[in-house]
């Protein structure tokens, strides 16, 4: 693949992730979001106070991810920072039989997609922004800064 199809495919799968982390933030216009989200039914105040505010963490998330498509210079913080929220979510469903048995098995997979496709931009952020510091230190300086300007 060619260095702009990667960069286009990295913004797509960007703004998808980030546009699907962020649906739970409709919980806040319509609490019956919960449900076929986490399979809660008429929820008591405190536990429907939690859940919302954690639907805008996640608009937060979303918009973070949203925006790290349009900024490679942000990608690594926020993909990091995603992964640990996302893999903790996991994680606590997993070891708890209860909420594994109650958990959506899609937005489960979502997670993990999620996880593995950010460690995977991770890695290619960084393995391109050390070959192109090695280009700079090595001479290569003119055609990287030219390259650069499209990313």
């Amino acid at each position: 693949m060619s260095p702009r199809s990667i960069e286009l495919a990295t913004r797509i799968a960007l703004v998808a992730m980030g546009l699907f982390t962020a649906v739970p933030v409709l919980s806040l216009i319509q609490p019956g979001q919960l449900e076929s989200g986490y399979g809660i039914v008429d929820p008591d105040p405190m536990l429907l106070t939690l859940l919302q505010h954690r639907g805008v963490f996640q608009a937060l998330a979303g918009a973070a991810l949203v925006w790290a498509a349009a900024r490679p210079d942000v990608r690594i913080p926020v993909a990091a920072g995603v992964i640990v929220a996302k893999t903790t979510a996991l994680v606590l469903t997993v070891s708890r039989p209860q909420a594994q048995a109650q958990a959506d098995p899609f937005i489960q997979g979502f997670d993990v997609f999620c996880v593995l496709a950010l460690a995977l931009i991770i890695a290619g952020t960084a393995r391109g922004t050390w070959a192109l510091g090695l280009r700079r230190h090595r001479g290569g300086g003119r055609a990287v800064e030219r390259r650069r300007r499209f990313v």
